[in-house]
């Protein structure tokens, strides 16, 4: 089997910013994995908030023997990008050598179509507004947020799309204080949800303070080794396969979240439908699922993902599985 990385740029159809910054284009790698013939391929989002660039995690992946098994990969690599591509691009492989979809090698039921949020970027209340009104009758619209001016941006999209269900993310940028003083007004609100209000690592309070709606772990939570840590804190948790380094693990997450009580969000990094379509199995019922990053993008794969009034579509198998 040979491993071959590639570097790939998608440009973003408006600057998309969070409470840590801003970009312009999704920079991500693409890995292909071919053996007798068949070619397998994954892609995976390096990520900074995490340590990760392009080069580190391309070294990480060319640095693997060119024979790694998906078995071998969770003691080659720790959860991360670089095990994501391969992990994802090992399954497509798999799947194409012995003639099936990736959900019937793991033994899953056929995928259907799933509402996504489609995420508002951080900006002025009055630009979010006008973003709120844009898209104020899609179904779920998710909004990023993660300052301590953030009451009028929360009003503002409220009034742009005063029917559509809303979920909130903070991005670590909140404080106990701020959120607190939030909270109340999130509910009046009539946000469904918070995802990471606090910094991972610093987010213990939200054991000890009030929590009016449910809270979501995202940084907080990387595989079933981060579950321990958020008993009593959280009430979701946000798979994201950058994260839990792959599909094998973020199956194996969500099965072990359910079973510990929490509820399941299943998001994304911002990348492209070859990104976002392993992620489509394991969204398959969830509470909320966020895989919207192809809807931020100017150009797509060459066979992108659906995304219509049902949702986004499982892959079809010329993209991946």
């Amino acid at each position: 089997m040979t491993i071959s990385v590639t570097r790939d740029v998608f440009q973003l159809a408006q600057v998309f910013t969070i409470a840590r910054g801003s970009r312009t284009e999704a920079q991500v790698l693409t890995v292909r994995v071919e053996r007798d013939g068949a070619v397998g391929w994954g892609e995976c989002v390096p990520y900074a908030r995490y340590g990760e660039t392009l080069d580190s995690v391309e070294a990480q992946i060319t640095g693997l023997p060119q024979g790694v098994s998906r078995m071998d990969l969770t003691q080659a690599l720790p959860a991360s990008a670089a095990r994501n591509a391969l992990d994802c691009a090992l399954w497509d492989l798999e799947a194409k050598q012995a003639g099936k979809r990736v959900w019937e090698l793991a033994g899953l039921a056929e995928p259907a179509p799933q509402i996504t949020a489609y995420t508002l970027s951080l900006d002025t209340p009055e630009k979010m507004q006008a973003q709120a009104e844009l898209n104020a009758d899609r179904p779920l619209l998710k909004i990023k947020l993660g300052t301590a001016d953030d009451m009028g941006r929360l009003e503002a999209v409220r009034r742009g799309a005063p029917d559509a269900r809303i979920i909130v993310d903070a991005n670590e940028g909140w404080s106990a204080d701020v959120y607190a003083d939030l909270a109340p007004h999130l509910v009046r609100l009539g946000v469904l949800m918070v995802e990471q209000p606090l910094p991972a690592g610093q987010d213990d309070m939200l054991g000890e303070i009030a929590r009016p709606l449910p809270v979501c772990a995202d940084e907080s939570c990387h595989d079933r080794a981060s579950l321990a840590d958020l008993k009593g804190k959280y009430d979701l948790v946000n798979i994201k396969l950058d994260k839990t380094g792959g599909l094998t693990e973020a199956l194996a997450l969500r099965q072990a979240a359910e079973a510990a009580g929490y509820g399941i969000m299943v998001g994304c990094m911002v990348g492209s439908s070859l990104a976002m379509a392993p992620a489509t199995l394991v969204a398959q019922g969830v509470a909320v699922v966020d895989l919207d990053g192809p809807l931020l993008l100017v150009e797509d794969r060459d066979q992108p993902l659906i995304f219509d009034a049902a949702g986004v579509h499982p892959p079809e198998a010329a993209l991946w599985g």
